[in-house]
């Protein structure tokens, strides 16, 4: 069975700086995307970045463009989110994802769209 576990959520000041981390604990998931949503309180999931399965494509919402960036280790089917410059509005539950689909078809995506999910892994910025 596939599984996401995310770890490396924390509090940090503002224009602090993070890294989230996703383990494919099922090591199954060598031809899927991956990538990352989140969701703030009251607010609906939405997307902030994804790679895909090859490591070479890359794709980020517009908002954490130039301040996030997404890798992928192949060998550990592991992937990263190193987030800078945070931001108070960047809090949020932040969840991993991985789907079959071409990750450049996830920036609309819902929950029901893409297989599977993490748990997710709480961000705060404060102030």
């Amino acid at each position: 069975q596939v599984q996401l576990v995310e770890s490396g959520g924390g509090e940090v000041q503002e224009g602090g700086s993070l890294r989230l981390s996703c383990a494919d604990s099922g090591r199954t998931l060598g031809n899927y995307g991956m990538g990352w949503f989140r969701q703030a309180p009251g607010k609906e999931r939405e997307f902030v970045s994804a790679i895909s399965w090859s490591g070479v494509h890359l794709y980020y919402a517009k908002f954490v463009k130039g301040r996030f960036t997404i890798s992928r280790n192949k060998v550990q089917n592991t992937i990263s989110l190193e987030m800078n410059s945070l931001k108070p509005e960047d809090t949020a539950v932040y969840y991993c994802a991985a789907d079959k689909s071409p990750p450049s078809d996830w920036y609309r995506a819902t929950t029901g769209d893409l297989e599977v999910w993490g748990q997710g892994t709480l961000v705060t910025v404060s102030s």
